[in-house]
């Protein structure tokens, strides 16, 4: 089965400014520097990228430590290679699937540009630093009978605050792993991977590069994890240069959202005078900063622009400044992101032109909901298309049995309305004519009549659900599978449960079914 192509805008909560940003660029052209749909983008972004040699020595150094050595990193060692970005928080076993579906739409999007005489090399952006413990802690898997189970590791009090990244994985809920996936073909082998990457003393950073560079192995990708002290070493004169032009930055941002505002759009990411793109790292905690007219505030302490200028390895950044420092430790000539931070990279867009004065393009990531052949056959035999999952299993229920109403009574109920119909409309004429009030209280009966032939209809299609209970296994099967607790598939379950049951040939297939000039949600089938 050929993919499925879904337009964004006709899924649930998609924002305006990430639909036009895909289907209608002109419209928000303002914003970014650089169309994704124009091939001469990348090369243009890429000739604009002047990257110092002893930055480029400092950079392969550290990322030959976290990754040792490779053929893509002997690529990017050379002068004049660009990277393609992209990246992720540290999510529990590899976090949701849309993880997987941005490596290898980099991946993807590097070969590509290599093979049009731009050399470039993937780099997985780690994002350790972020403190979000609830979201990274989890992730939802599935058994064979597509019941969802969600595996969480438990927060401790001292987690408060604390780069997710650097905070070791107690517990890890692997039991609960191999039970959920022991009924898959490959369902051993898979937990058998994710055991070792979360073996005793892993923190979440280790372990998600860890099992990452495992799956993903075949694609060239080098991660980087900004907690590293050399990555905070090369980062440092960016962080520097923001705190010493923070108010400068701050003003240029709130008028960002201004603009965006004005078009039609909303910011990504709410701003206040006070708001400072920093946080400062001390003691294993991530504190927030708020900033004053001249100084800077945390935990009561004051610090002045200059105090923490001269601490700027022992900043991080906030998630408008986050890919502006990664596109100054890099020389990124595109950025593979999903729908939020293609819309907050609007407001970022201020900062780039700043603090870099180059900006990367912006590439959506490529869009899956993955089915089986069991799914794909239910999909035809009941007429569905994905956007009938987003109304519930109730109404998808009904649309099913839609279905399974016999056709000779549909076509009954069709003749009652029909027969009922054009004598209805005479009697109505009839009645204007002798008397209008009449008339009008002929009106409500006839609703009412309308309403009871509905009625009747209704009753009769949850009748021939009800007597084919296969067909509601079948519906509650497709909700589970493609619309998980209404949440779309690639953003709710990790890519684990897939690979145990199509194995280790999934994500070569996936890479091989990526469509960089499609920027539509698609649905695809798997190999059985």
């Amino acid at each position: 089965m050929e993919p499925a192509c879904i337009r964004h805008s006709e899924l649930p909560h998609t924002t305006a400014l990430f639909s036009d940003y895909i289907y209608h660029f002109d419209r928000v052209s303002q914003f970014y520097r650089w169309n994704p749909a124009q091939l001469e983008s990348f090369s243009q972004a890429a000739a604009g990228v002047d990257f110092p040699i002893e930055h480029r020595a400092a950079l392969v150094q550290v990322l030959a430590e976290q990754n040792g050595p490779s053929p893509a990193l002997e690529l990017l060692a050379q002068p004049g290679t660009v990277v393609v970005a992209t990246g992720q928080q540290a999510g529990l076993f590899s976090g949701p699937c849309y993880t997987i579906y941005k490596a290898l739409t980099a991946a993807r999007l590097a070969e590509r540009l290599h093979a049009s005489g731009i050399p470039a090399a993937p780099v997985f952006w780690m994002a350790t630093e972020d403190h979000d413990f609830e979201e990274a802690a989890h992730c939802w898997v599935f058994n064979a009978a597509l019941q969802p189970s969600r595996l969480a590791v438990a927060q401790r009090p001292e987690h408060a605050s604390r780069p997710v990244g650097a905070l070791p994985v107690d517990s890890a809920p692997l039991e609960g792993l191999r039970t959920a996936l022991g009924g898959f073909p490959f369902g051993e082998e898979v937990s058998g991977w994710v055991s070792e990457a979360y073996a005793p003393g892993a923190t979440f950073g280790s372990g998600f590069r860890t099992l990452l560079r495992r799956l993903l192995a075949p694609f060239g990708i080098l991660f980087l994890d900004p907690l590293g002290p050399g990555e905070r070493r090369l980062g440092a004169p960016l962080l520097r240069r923001a705190v010493e032009r923070m108010p400068e930055l701050s003003r240029g941002l709130i008028e960002r959202s201004t603009g965006l505002a004005t078009a039609g759009y909303h910011a990504q990411v709410h701003l206040e005078k006070d708001t400072s793109l920093v946080f400062l790292l001390e003691g294993g905690r991530r504190l927030a900063l708020r900033r004053g007219n001249t100084q800077f505030t945390a935990n009561g302490r004051q610090f002045t622009a200059a105090e923490l200028a001269d601490r700027a390895e022992s900043l991080s950044p906030n998630a408008l400044l986050r890919p502006v420092l990664q596109d100054y430790i890099l020389p990124t000539a595109a950025f593979v992101a999903g729908p939020a931070e293609i819309t907050y990279l609007a407001q970022s867009a201020v900062l780039y032109e700043d603090l870099l004065g180059r900006m990367p393009v912006i590439v959506p990531r490529q869009a899956f909901t993955l089915l089986d052949a069991r799914a794909e056959k239910l999909m035809r035999r009941y007429r569905l298309s994905l956007p009938e999952f987003f109304h519930g299993e109730e109404a998808l229920r009904a649309r099913v049995a839609a279905t399974l109403t016999p056709a000779t009574l549909d076509r009954a109920l069709e003749a009652a309305r029909s027969s009922v119909d054009d004598p209805l409309s005479r009697l109505r004429e009839s009645l204007l004519g002798f008397d209008p009030t009449l008339a009008a209280a002929f009106d409500t009966s006839r609703r009412k009549i309308a309403y009871q032939l509905s009625k009747i209809q209704a009753k009769a299609r949850r009748e021939a659900l009800r007597r084919d209970q296969r067909a509601q296994h079948d519906a509650a099967y497709l909700s589970a599978l493609l619309l998980p607790q209404r949440h779309l598939q690639e953003r709710f379950y990790s890519i684990l449960p897939f690979l145990a049951q199509h194995g280790p040939d999934l994500l070569p297939h996936l890479y091989q079914s990526i469509d960089l000039d499609c920027r539509d949600h698609r649905l695809l089938t798997l190999p059985a």
